[in-house]
């Protein structure tokens, strides 16, 4: 093998590393490439020093037998006979100079020896083997061994295919009704031993269990009721009369119809009918009406129940009946007779805001979050408040509930609640990554807490989290592991306002900050089975409607249309708000129901097991959901580049600003945005998808800018119940930011228009904070590929 040398005093000097005989003790058969051109360079570098060295004037070169040697790259080389000088380094034989070099040293001619041409002649032998031996190797190599990209994407398929086809229906109606059969437990501990015990014969690793002693409010002893002043009669949240015989038919159900962390108290005072209770309705009220101490009559839906319940803590009301139109629900749903829970938490728990519950926080008085009385009431207690009979005409139009504005009802409201500390837990099990154990894929279901019986939606996410955990691991115990580790979180608390969630966010904020890449969310898989609805953040869209497309049920309309960016209840919360990390959610929905006014969800009413079976019997639909997630999760838990869409962020920002008020400075800040964006997915995102230009550092480096882009889109302030991630909108129908639209709610209120001035910086803040983003890391790739070169 050999090396041109730089040259002693402007000439070149060759070097020739000795057979592999001579080679000294301890040298290294796995040396890659680099090293050996790395260890070429140092020995050309001791060389030269060495021969600058006075001992070399003991070697005396005689140019008079000289031997041609070809060199294809420059000219030909006079090579003479080989004498072996000894290195620091290593062993070499050094080679003739060139033929026009003028030397001081001089050497006698070797003596001929007979034995030359046969040791030519062995060593051209070896040459040819050498040679031919190397070709077929390679050749069969090559044959037998398909490209990297090729295999790795064949075996990741064939084995994605194998895991999810361990999913069955008929497991997960089993595990759904052995944990139904927990569900009277007096507190969560059961249930979350269970959950526990189950994952860790499955094979999941590290399973454990994490509490936090939390403020909940809770029922107080008896139920909360509400006295009509004209005839004395006093009635249930539900509607029915305040007599034993009425409270032993509802249960329990009497005692959990309630608002968490509302005022308690009583309040006799007026009925003012607020419709949706937006900007407009009290705008219009205010100017007929005194409102102050006040009972509101309060729909739920259309904007976030927190934001709604702000304006009219404003406007000066003292109390809240809180109810669900039955013109805005399915004719299927017959929820006429139940009340239901909501919780005015914002997140977390409240004695804590912004920081965990661990031992020795201080703790916060706030046994109430709001200083209305707030209760959720049913549609037919306020068809006796308003004297309507039936909503519904014989035709079977709907004729919505409404209190005539001349009409005067007075009401005592009496709200009962007891706030306490009680230990919530979540469980938490890992299945850990093979090249990228610090990146998290978080999954996060829900489970039971007590007291609520806010029914059975906890045992279906449970099942359907348990069911992928069980074929997971099946694929794990055949030798296979994901790349980025899978975190498996059971959350508690999540009726409360989502506070297992909020609190081990807060409490491992630093870590996920940096290491969380993605939230999948099974808060409430089967609401409804006429229609698949996917919620995903803009960077996931693409990957949620190429898998929302192959693997729909027959009942289920694949539409693209179905695929958005919405705020959503749960646990997702959290992820969303705080961290920016891309989340992902596919349930099954009522048609009708998406039809309808947005925040209805808000409404925890009391489900039977009875109804989840009557809308998947068969459980097929929790198959399909299962499979589809578990298919999301595999690809972004194993693809070498995070399926993640930069661009999809860009066009996003550019559809919310279109709408009656264009902000040409936005407009101008979005198209920059757009423009850096889709530098970054041609010059660096499409390289990378292609395996043999995927450099593992660069990769390292590209995936880093995707999990952490959506983070420049989280904004400080927003009003109440509105998300923080401007990326997600308030529902399907709207396409502006929220955060906008609810300034210009407040504008309509106020004298000035400095709310809306302040949302506006903040929506190009969070714009800019994008494209610089996107324009660093460009900058960052182009300083790492110059610095290569």
């Amino acid at each position: 093998f050999l090396w041109n040398s730089r040259g002693v005093t402007s000439k070149k000097m060759a070097y020739q590393k000795v057979n592999a005989d001579q080679r000294a003790p301890g040298h290294s058969q796995y040396l890659d490439n680099d090293d050996l051109q790395a260890t070429a360079l140092d020995l050309e570098w001791d060389m030269e020093k060495e021969l600058e060295e006075p001992g070399f004037d003991q070697f005396q070169l005689d140019s008079a037998e000289i031997q041609n040697l070809e060199n294809p790259e420059t000219t030909d080389l006079n090579l003479d006979s080989i004498q072996p000088a000894t290195s620091p380094k290593g062993r070499f034989q050094r080679l003739q100079e060139e033929s026009d070099y003028v030397t001081r040293y001089t050497r006698s001619a070797p003596k001929s020896n007979p034995c030359n041409f046969c040791r030519l002649l062995k060593i051209l032998c070896t040459a040819i083997v050498l040679f031919i031996s190397g070709i077929l190797i390679g050749y069969y190599a090559h044959k037998k061994c398909p490209s990297n990209a090729t295999s790795s994407a064949t075996l990741d398929l064939q084995l994605y295919q194998e895991i999810l086809e361990t999913i069955q229906a008929e497991d997960i109606k089993e595990s759904f009704r052995n944990l139904v059969q927990l569900y009277k437990s007096e507190d969560d501990t059961e249930i979350s031993k269970k959950i526990k015990t189950h994952w860790t014969a499955l094979g999941l690793e590290d399973v454990q269990f994490v509490n936090y002693s939390v403020l909940l409010n809770l029922p107080g002893p008896g139920a909360s009721s509400v006295t009509l002043s004209s005839s004395g009669q006093c009635l249930h949240p539900s509607g029915r009369p305040c007599s034993e015989e009425a409270r032993t038919r509802g249960g329990q159900d009497l005692l959990y119809s309630y608002a968490a962390y509302s005022a308690k108290g009583a309040l006799e005072a007026g009925v003012i009918d607020v419709s949706y209770g937006n900007a407009d309705d009290l705008k219009r009220i205010q100017k007929m009406k005194n409102t102050t101490n006040q009972i509101a009559l309060l729909k739920l839906g259309k904007w976030p129940v927190l934001y709604k319940l702000s304006l009219l803590e404003k406007a000066g009301f003292g109390g809240v009946l809180l109810y669900v139109d039955p013109c805005d629900l399915p004719k299927t749903a017959n929820l006429s007779y139940d009340a239901f829970m909501v919780s005015l938490n914002p997140g977390g728990d409240p004695s804590t805001p912004g920081y965990p519950s661990v031992d020795g926080s201080f703790r916060q008085n706030r046994a109430n979050l709001t200083s209305l009385l707030v209760q959720p009431v049913s549609a037919s207690l306020v068809a006796k408040l308003i004297s309507s009979p039936n909503s519904r005409t014989k035709t079977g139009v709907c004729s919505p509930l409404e209190l005539p504005n001349n009409d005067e009802r007075i009401v005592n409201m009496q709200v009962q609640t007891v706030t306490k500390f009680k230990t919530i837990t979540n469980v938490i099990g890992y299945l850990k990554g093979l090249t990228s154990p610090d990146r998290y894929i978080i999954v996060g279901s829900q489970h039971h807490t007590a007291p609520s019986s806010y029914g059975q939606e906890w045992a279906s996410s449970t099942a359907v989290i348990t069911a992928f955990i069980r074929a997971l691991m099946l694929g794990v115990k055949k030798g296979w592991r994901p790349h980025r580790t899978i975190v498996f979180c059971s959350w508690g608390g999540t009726a409360f306002g989502n506070i297992g969630s909020y609190e081990w966010g807060e409490d491992f904020k630093k870590v996920l900050q940096r290491n969380a890449v993605a939230y999948v969310s099974l808060h409430s898989p089967i609401r409804g089975n006429s229609s698949l609805h996917s919620m995903a953040s803009p960077s996931l869209r693409q990957l949620v409607i190429e898998k929302s497309h192959f693997n729909c049920s027959r009942k289920a309309k694949c539409q693209e249309s179905n695929v958005s960016s919405v705020q959503i209840p749960g646990d997702a919360d959290y992820f969303i708000n705080h961290l920016g990390v891309p989340t992902v959610e596919f349930t099954y929905e009522d048609v009708k129901t998406l039809e309808g006014p947005s925040f209805l969800s808000e409404a925890l009413f009391p489900k039977r097991t009875a109804k989840i079976e009557e809308m998947d019997p068969f459980f097929n639909l929790h198959e399909t959901i299962t499979k589809l997630t578990g298919e999301v999760i595999l690809q972004i838990a194993n693809e070498p580049v995070l399926p993640f869409n930069a661009l999809d962020v860009a066009l996003e920002v550019q559809n919310s600003l279109k709408g009656d008020q264009p902000n040409t400075q936005l407009l101008a800040l979005a198209s920059r945005l757009r423009e850096s964006a889709e530098l970054f997915q041609s010059d660096e995102m499409r390289p990378a998808n292609d395996p043999k230009e995927r450099i593992p550092i660069r990769v390292r480096m590209l995936n880093d800018i995707l999990q952490d882009m959506e983070k420049n889109f989280l904004v400080q302030q927003v009003p109440p119940g509105f998300y923080r991630n401007i990326l997600y909108h308030l529902d399907e129908k709207t396409s502006q930011f929220a955060t906008l639209l609810g300034a210009r709610e407040r504008c309509k209120l106020l004298a000035s228009n400095e709310t809306l001035q302040e949302a506006l910086s903040e929506v190009l803040n969070s714009i800019n904070s994008a494209q610089v983003y996107f324009k660093a890391g460009l900058d960052v790739f182009e300083s790492v590929l110059v610095g290569k070169n």
